[in-house]
């Protein structure tokens, strides 16, 4: 197998859940994110060690990442949460994918497809838009909405969700515009029961929302980025300590890979496209066969991330290229070739920076630097 490669702790991931599960009050069902591949980690064996741990429901963006999961035999519920396009409906329907609705349009192309396929009853979630901005309809419109799910005859509500914008912010601006938002959603809620109907499940509340406020949690909490073991932004660990909350995360992935070569550099020598990097003092340089194709992305050279070999971190010098980076070992070297690197993740697998970190460093979210690890590095699953 190929050196550079993420390792996947499942047994982190459960963790994580069970740590989440101690926010919630023992009724409250939990949704596991497992779009994008499950953050990058591989959806299939995620999605399991989720459901093994407790999840409830899972969820994806796409209809191709629901199939996936019903091609690998999960049968738990899976939700949708973004648009498919018209010529995907019926596949939706077929694979027993719950998709969000929220307008007249798009509830019939579901209605149809249930229609054409004798599928009698089928169950959709409506969205509701409480200040996002992206999918869903207003608060006012819910109850009409409702109605018009309900006329369909094969349609059923099963539940009723939202999406927070500003929750991750603990300031007092993210603290109100969410309060905002919840109360929005509550005020759809009771429109859509002021009809007659079930709002059925009722979920709103994010990675975020869900370490920080039990309030919101409702019928269902959909966590995200803290399954994988990074907390969401300013919802930190520190900040969870000093509400008296203890929720000990461990990242579920760790990037490594190798030193592959070692060189000796006089002090005045180049490494790298640009020759942006010049041996200040004679040196040594490792290359490690990592590169932006595999998304250790080419902004990480110059920002101050760094790769850990045998317990100690060194500077990446030069330009990241497509499939090698090289890093300064020192004059003193003391690392050996085909020593471990360890990119980031799981202190005890020797690494000595997190995705977050790297995230703070280059001006992202760690939801970008897991899900921007590419499919050429092989994911190997630990139990």
């Amino acid at each position: 197998m190929r050196a550079t490669r993420a390792l996947i702790h499942l047994g982190n991931l459960k963790n994580n859940i069970i740590e989440i599960k101690k926010c919630l009050k023992p009724e409250t069902k939990m949704c596991v994110a497992v779009k994008a591949d499950a953050y990058g980690h591989g959806a299939v064996p995620c999605a399991r060690a989720a459901l093994e741990a407790g999840a409830d429901y899972l969820s994806v963006a796409t209809y191709e990442e629901g199939v996936v999961l019903r091609n690998a035999g999960i049968a738990s519920p899976i939700l949708m949460l973004s648009l498919c396009s018209p010529d995907e409906v019926e596949e939706v329907v077929s694979a027993g994918i719950t998709p969000f609705v929220f307008d007249e349009e798009y509830i019939e192309l579901f209605s149809s497809a249930c229609k054409k396929l004798g599928i009698k009853k089928f169950e959709v979630h409506l969205a509701v838009d409480t200040g996002m901005g992206r999918i869903g309809c207003l608060p006012s419109e819910a109850g009409n909405i409702a109605l018009k799910i309900k006329n369909c005859g094969n349609l059923v509500l099963g539940g009723t969700a939202t999406h927070f914008a500003l929750s991750d912010c603990v300031s007092e601006k993210g603290k109100s515009y969410t309060k905002f938002q919840f109360e929005n959603f509550l005020e759809a809620i009771n429109n859509i029961k002021s009809v007659g109907i079930n709002p059925g499940l009722c979920h709103c509340a994010n990675s975020a929302t869900t370490l920080d406020s039990q309030d919101m949690h409702l019928d269902m909490v959909r966590p995200g980025i803290i399954v994988y073991g990074y907390y969401a932004d300013e919802v930190s660990k520190e900040y969870l300590v000093s509400k008296g909350k203890n929720v000990e995360l461990k990242p579920v992935m760790t990037l490594e890979s190798c030193v592959s070569s070692i060189r000796k550099f006089e002090k005045g020598k180049f490494a790298g496209y640009g020759c942006r990097w010049e041996a200040k003092s004679d040196t040594n340089v490792g290359v490690v066969p990592i590169g932006y194709a595999d998304g250790w992305f080419r902004r990480f050279s110059e920002c101050g991330v760094k790769v850990a070999v045998n317990g100690k971190n060194y500077p990446i010098c030069g330009r990241i290229c497509m499939d090698q980076c090289m890093i300064d070992l020192g004059v003193d070297c003391t690392a050996k070739r085909w020593d471990k690197a360890v990119l980031f993740g799981d202190s005890s697998d020797g690494a000595l920076q997190t995705a977050d970190d790297i995230a703070h460093l280059t001006g992202t979210i760690s939801y970008e630097i897991t899900c921007g690890i590419s499919k050429r590095v092989p994911r190997v699953f630990v139990q």
